[in-house]
């Protein structure tokens, strides 16, 4: 077969794809498959020249075709405007003006809570959203391999490092830095602060990503006494009305003893006398976390807190489900504004 023919059938298909919604097709055209078809039949010393030429053209096609197909997947694709915020045929909604810019309900309220603490003469430093190994389970004195870690149902990435399962990862780092400041007869006072991320199922009352909080003080005569002064003080400053607490034992491996907190339901939210809400997890913290920061734990003391921010919030204003506040409603966030 002469090699016009090839010439003549590479122009038809080439053309084919240009105009083609399906250009791959063309490679299953009858025409193409009629010239590898002859090369069998050819003489031997015409076959190798002949087929190079076929397979020349194959190799066009392909490139043709990928051009049509880019053509044709960019054509595919209707402009969005992403700013407009309803559909053509819809009810326009009523959104927040664009010139009334508002706190979210967990950013407004944390800030109040940071206030508090900083009129309180505590430091206040926002928590990493990534960590390690060491500062969310060695240096609060869980054992490698210790049950306590089961409890914290934590995410891992693939090279190790752990989106924090409490803001007590903080904890160490605020040890070591105020080291100094102790051993030339200060003390210790700071907050943190932040994300927290556990691999829950989400409920009315469960979240894999909340707010937490949480407080360190040491001192040479640090006292639990200390302690449920501060946190009473808190609450009663946060929901403006005097308050009674109480404590039970609870397990926290870094802290010894280690105390539930809670307070009396406040009568804004409803609470009658004898009606108590358990608010956060304290305790006086732990020789080996001290001494892990390089702090004599014969030589100081200290206390240590940590609650949800959240739980704060829904108590507050009679919230009923945690979902609210991830879940971007105008109408719940109106109240806020």
């Amino acid at each position: 077969m002469p090699t016009d023919d090839i010439t003549a059938t590479r122009q038809t298909l080439l053309d084919r794809v240009e105009s083609s919604d399906t250009p791959r097709d063309v490679l299953r055209a009858p025409e193409l498959k009629k010239l590898y078809g002859a090369i069998g039949s050819l003489p031997a010393e015409e076959r190798g020249a002949y087929g190079k030429s076929v397979n020349e053209l194959k190799v066009a096609l392909e490139a043709a075709i990928q051009a049509r197909e880019a053509v044709l997947d960019s054509a595919s694709i209707e402009p969005i405007d992403v700013t407009a915020p309803w559909d053509l045929n819809s009810t326009r909604p009523a959104l927040l003006p664009t010139t009334q810019g508002t706190q979210h309900p967990l950013t407004k309220e944390l800030d109040e809570v940071i206030d508090i603490f900083t009129r309180m003469g505590f430091a206040a430093i926002e928590s990493r959203q990534i960590d390690d190994d060491f500062h969310m389970f060695e240096a609060l004195n869980f054992p490698e391999n210790h049950p306590a870690r089961d409890g914290y149902d934590t995410f891992r990435t693939e090279e190790g490092f752990i989106p924090p399962a409490h803001t007590s990862t903080m904890q160490h780092r605020i040890l070591k830095d105020g080291k100094e400041t102790l051993e030339k007869g200060g003390h210790i006072a700071a907050i943190s602060y932040g994300r927290v991320f556990r691999n829950e199922d989400v409920d009315a009352t469960h979240e894999h990503t909340f707010y937490q909080v949480e407080g360190v003080f040491v001192s040479k005569d640090a006292t639990l006494g200390d302690m449920l002064g501060t946190l009473r003080s808190f609450f009663e400053v946060y929901y403006g009305q005097s308050l009674k607490i109480k404590t039970q034992p609870g397990y926290f491996p870094f802290v010894e003893p280690g105390l539930e907190f809670a307070i009396e339901k406040p009568a804004a939210l409803g609470g009658k006398p004898g009606e108590w809400l358990e608010m956060l997890g304290c305790g006086m913290i732990h020789p080996n976390v001290l001494r892990t920061a390089g702090i004599d734990p014969s030589e100081y003391r200290g206390f240590a807190w940590g609650g949800g921010i959240e739980r704060l919030v829904m108590l507050k204003y009679g919230i009923e489900d945690l979902r609210h506040f991830e879940a971007a409603k105008l109408n719940f966030l109106r109240k806020f504004a």
